[in-house]
């Protein structure tokens, strides 16, 4: 039997969580409370096998709970849902080692998806626990995953509207937590990494079709050719004409 453990201060909310966790295959036992105290003291006596927690939370709020948490379990995967889009939440819960940062409200599959995930990549719990909060190896490679995803998904959606939030879509990550991930795994901007693979795209197609220069455009997701020109010349120190031309 499958233990899991959610906390979330409205009702009904935590009990729209619970019919979506219950439709998980297999024996599933599962645990509400709705605030983080209430929740710790559970912890005291019972070892989940996952843990999905809101951000906000009356008497004790998720941040503060989770991190209790880790030092008494830090193998339990933890799962944090938020309504809010502040990045300060993102770079708490990295810090404090949470596996996964979903936005509500949750899409379903997704989330379904995602528990079985984290229930697989249970590690088993340690015998000796520690009080320092740790990214633990299943975050690592999920980081990574969403990294490939990302990339891929650029890559075959050039010439589309790639804005932040399609790309967190995509990955079932939040915008905040994707960028700051992207940006500290890459060193580089997601905006940037668009704009370079754009105008890589442009590049082949000025030196391999007969196309016009707003027709590239369009085709590498610039709307306005002055635009692509203007970005082109950024990054290349030539015009496409001049680049096409030798």
């Amino acid at each position: 039997m499958r233990k899991i453990l959610v906390v979330e201060d409205e009702e009904i909310i935590r009990k729209g969580i619970v019919q979506l966790v219950s439709a998980l295959p297999g024996d599933i036992a599962v645990t509400e409370k709705e605030n983080g105290r209430e929740a710790l003291e559970h912890l005291y006596s019972s070892l989940p096998d996952l843990i999905i927690s809101d951000i906000r939370m009356r008497e004790m709020d998720g941040l503060t709970f989770l991190g209790k948490a880790r030092a008494l379990h830090p193998n339990v995967p933890v799962m944090i849902l938020s309504g809010y889009g502040e990045f300060e939440y993102a770079q708490q819960a990295i810090r404090i080692g949470v596996n996964e940062f979903m936005l509500k409200p949750v899409n379903r599959r997704a989330f379904l998806l995602t528990l079985e995930r984290l229930l697989g990549q249970q590690a088993a719990p340690s015998s000796v626990q520690t009080p320092e909060p740790c990214r633990t190896v299943s975050q690592t490679n999920s980081d990574s995953q969403a990294i490939s995803m990302i990339k891929s998904y650029i890559a075959d959606n050039l010439n589309g509207d790639l804005t932040l939030q399609s790309l967190a879509e995509h990955v079932h990550l939040h915008p905040a937590y994707i960028s700051h991930l992207f940006k500290q795994r890459t060193q580089t901007a997601i905006s940037d990494y668009i704009a370079q693979a754009r105008i890589e795209r442009a590049k082949y197609l000025l030196l391999n079709t007969t196309l016009k220069i707003y027709d590239i455009a369009g085709l590498c997701g610039y709307q306005s050719p002055k635009h692509f020109m203007l970005v082109f010349k950024q990054l290349t120190g030539r015009t496409p004409g001049t680049f096409r031309n030798g």
